[in-house]
């Protein structure tokens, strides 16, 4: 799928929920897909419904168990620890920047077969999720970073 670049008006909006029915429905099952291949096939560790254009409250996160998606995210418990780390975004290409974010999360969500389950996070995992939920709300990386940063398209190339 395609995925919408700043300053797409799409990615300034607040997200609405997912009720039970259409988490199960087939059409929510198609665009779960497609999230997680998109997000894989850009080499993403996180995608927000909004980025592609759905200004629904769903994500998809790479676990250690592999893709997963996370339907109504809330996070329920934040670290007392805090870092400064270098974010990108696949909706704002080539610019990165410094935010400080929860080391640690726990996130409760729906999967696709519209259970309720629970998500600890740590790291770099907890950072994909609050950076992913901000996508939710309406909030940009590039609002909250510091030394921002662009680079050219050959430094990726060379990594």
């Amino acid at each position: 799928m395609k995925i919408l670049t700043n300053p797409n008006p799409i990615l300034f909006k607040k997200s609405s929920e997912v009720n039970i029915e259409e988490i199960i429905s087939q059409n929510m099952k198609e665009l779960g897909t497609a999230m997680i291949e998109t997000m894989l096939g850009n080499d993403g560790v996180g995608l927000a419904a909004p980025q592609i254009g759905y200004n629904l409250r769903l994500i998809s996160v790479s676990t250690k168990e592999g893709p997963t998606l996370l339907f109504n995210p809330k996070i329920i418990k934040k670290s007392w620890r805090k870092e400064w780390e270098e974010e990108g975004c696949l909706s704002i290409p080539l610019i990165f920047g410094e935010v400080k974010r929860n080391y640690a999360v726990t996130c409760v969500y729906h999967n696709e077969n519209g259970q309720e389950k629970k998500l600890k996070a740590k790291g770099l995992l907890a950072r994909a999720v609050q950076h992913e939920i901000d996508h939710l709300d309406g909030i940009l990386f590039i609002s909250k970073a510091k030394k921002l940063k662009k680079i050219n398209e050959a430094e990726i190339e060379e990594e």
